[in-house]
C-alpha cells in the first residue's frame, strides 16, 4: 500500500481543484463526473460546488478514510445532504449528532446482538419462501420478473414485519392498506415523498401508545425500542425519538438491502460460473430450518458473492462529513466547516488496492490474507463508531435470501443495452432489471 504524507506536518497549499464544478450528489450525473474527476486529480482533491459556493474535498485513500471515520471522527459531523435526510427521518440514529446520537446508539445497540437477530430467522425465511412460491408460478408461465421491484417488495415486507410484528396487520387495517407501500412504490426521495412518509408518524405514534398501555412484550424491533432504557438514568426512550428511530429502521433497513440484492442477482445472472460455484456450495450443505448466524457465515462463497456485489455497487455510494474544527488530510490543512466526501464506489474500485477491480470475483473475499475492511478500502457499511448498526442483520437477511432462492431458481438477465446507474441517495439501476426465471430441479 502506498505511503502517505505524515498528517502532523500541514502543507500551506491546497489539494488539486478539479476543473469540473458541480454539487456532488445533487446532479443526475454526479457519479460519472466524480469518477472522471478522480481519474484526473488523484486521491485527494477539491470540487467547487456552485450551489454551496464552497469547495468539497474528495477523499479516496485509505489513510485519510481511516482518519475521517475513526482516528478523528469526533471532529467530523454528518455533512452534505443531512438536512434532506432529516426532513425524511427526523432526528434518528442516522442523522443525530453528539450526545443524543451516543445515547441513542447505546440504547439501540443491544437490539442487534447476534442472539437477538437469530430470532428473526423464521420470519425472514417465511417472507422469502412466500416470494419464492410466487416466482415459481411466474417461472412455470414463462413470465419475466422485474428483480429491482421484487427485491424492494420483499425487503420491505421483511423489515416491516421485523419492526412491527403482528401489529403490521393493525396498521394496515387502520388505513385499509399497507401504510408503508409508498416506500417500495415510489423511488424518488424528494420533498413530496418526505411529506407523505412523515404523515405516517402519527400512525406509528398511536401504535407506540397502544404498546405502552398494554404493557405486554412483543418480540420485534418496536417492542425492543419501547423496552429500551438509558443505562445511566433508567429512563425510556421519549416517544418522539422512538418514532424517529422506528421510521429510520423502515427506510435504512429496506433501501440498502434491496439495492444490494438487486445487484447480487444481476451479477449472478450475468456470471454463470459464479452461480455454479454458489449452487455447488449450497447443494453440498443441508438447508436448515431457522438458519443461525454461524450457519449463514459458514456459506463462505455465498457471503463472498454478496460482499463482492456491494464492492462493485455499494448502495451508499458516498459518505458525507463536515469538519468541526481545523484538521489535516494527507498533510493539507483543512479549515473548519469544510465538506468532505468519501466514496465507497471509488475506493472499492481503486486499481492501487484491488486486483482487476472492475471484475466480479467473489473469491477475493474468501479467507483473504488481509481483510479489506482492516485496510480501509472496503466501506459499504461505513466504518468506525458510526458504521451501520444493522450490518450483521443485513448480511444475515441477504445470505438467507440468496441461499433459499438459489436452491430453487436460476435467473437469466434478459434486458438489452448498457446498464445505467442512478446515483441518488442510494446507488440504483436507472430502470428495473428484468430476469427470466427457471427451476433448478
Amino acid at each position: 500500500m502506498p505511503r502517505f504524507q505524515d498528517q502532523h506536518s500541514a502543507r500551506t497549499t491546497l489539494p488539486p481543484l478539479a476543473q469540473d464544478q458541480f454539487d456532488v450528489g445533487s446532479t443526475a450525473d454526479s457519479l460519472e463526473r466524480l469518477v472522471a474527476a478522480a481519474g484526473r486529480n488523484g486521491d485527494l482533491f477539491r470540487i467547487h460546488a456552485p450551489g454551496r459556493r464552497s469547495d468539497t474535498w474528495i477523499v479516496n485513500n485509505p489513510a485519510d478514510i481511516k482518519h475521517v471515520l475513526v482516528t478523528r471522527h469526533r471532529n467530523f459531523t454528518k455533512g452534505i445532504g443531512l438536512d434532506r435526510v432529516r426532513i425524511l427521518l427526523g432526528n434518528g440514529i442516522m442523522t443525530s449528532e453528539g450526545e443524543l446520537w451516543r445515547r441513542q446508539r447505546r440504547m439501540i445497540q443491544p437490539m442487534f446482538h447476534r442472539r437477538v437477530l437469530e430470532q428473526f430467522a423464521s420470519l425472514i425465511e417465511r417472507c422469502v419462501d412466500d416470494r419464492i412460491e410466487h416466482w415459481v408460478r411466474l417461472a412455470a408461465r414463462g413470465e419475466p420478473v422485474d428483480v429491482t421491484q421484487e427485491m424492494s417488495t420483499l425487503t420491505l415486507d421483511i423489515v416491516l414485519r421485523s419492526i412491527f410484528g403482528r401489529d403490521l396487520d393493525w396498521l394496515t387495517d387502520r388505513i385499509g392498506g399497507n401504510p408503508f407501500a409508498i416506500v417500495a412504490e415510489h423511488s424518488a426521495r424528494d420533498l413530496q415523498f418526505a411529506y407523505r412518509f412523515r404523515l405516517l408518524n402519527r400512525l406509528v405514534g398511536e401504535l407506540v401508545a397502544r404498546r405502552r398501555a398494554a404493557g405486554e412484550d412483543q418480540f420485534d424491533f418496536l417492542g425492543m425500542l419501547v423496552a429500551a432504557r438509558d443505562k445511566e438514568t433508567g429512563a425510556p426512550m421519549p416517544d418522539r425519538e422512538l418514532i424517529d428511530e422506528a421510521m429510520t429502521l423502515v427506510v435504512a433497513g429496506h433501501e440498502t438491502t434491496a439495492s444490494a440484492l438487486n445487484w447480487t442477482w444481476y451479477l449472478l445472472a450475468t456470471h454463470p460460473e459464479a452461480f455454479a460455484r454458489l449452487t455447488a456450495e449450497l447443494d453440498a450443505t443441508p438447508q436448515p430450518a431457522g438458519m443461525t448466524l454461524a450457519q449463514s457465515e459458514a456459506l463462505h462463497y455465498t457471503q463472498a458473492v454478496i460482499r463482492e456485489a456491494m464492492r462493485l455497487y455499494p448502495p451508499g455510494w458516498i459518505l458525507t462529513r463536515r469538519t468541526i474544527g481545523p484538521d489535516q488530510l494527507s498533510g493539507y490543512a483543512v479549515p473548519p466547516g469544510t465538506d468532505v466526501i468519501l466514496s465507497p464506489y471509488l475506493i472499492q474500485r481503486h486499481p492501487a488496492y484491488w486486483d482487476r477491480p472492475l471484475e466480479f470475483r467473489p473469491e477475493r473475499f474468501i479467507a483473504p490474507a488481509t481483510d479489506p475492511r482492516d485496510q480501509w478500502i472496503y466501506i459499504p457499511f461505513a466504518a468506525g463508531p458510526r458504521h451501520c448498526i444493522g450490518e450483521t442483520f443485513a448480511m444475515y437477511e441477504m445470505t438467507v435470501h440468496v441461499a433459499r432462492v438459489a436452491r430453487r431458481l436460476r435467473m437469466a438477465y434478459i434486458d438489452e443495452g448498457p446498464l445505467e446507474l442512478e446515483a441518488a441517495i442510494n446507488l440504483r439501476a436507472r430502470r428495473g432489471l428484468n430476469m427470466r426465471l427457471a427451476l433448478r430441479h
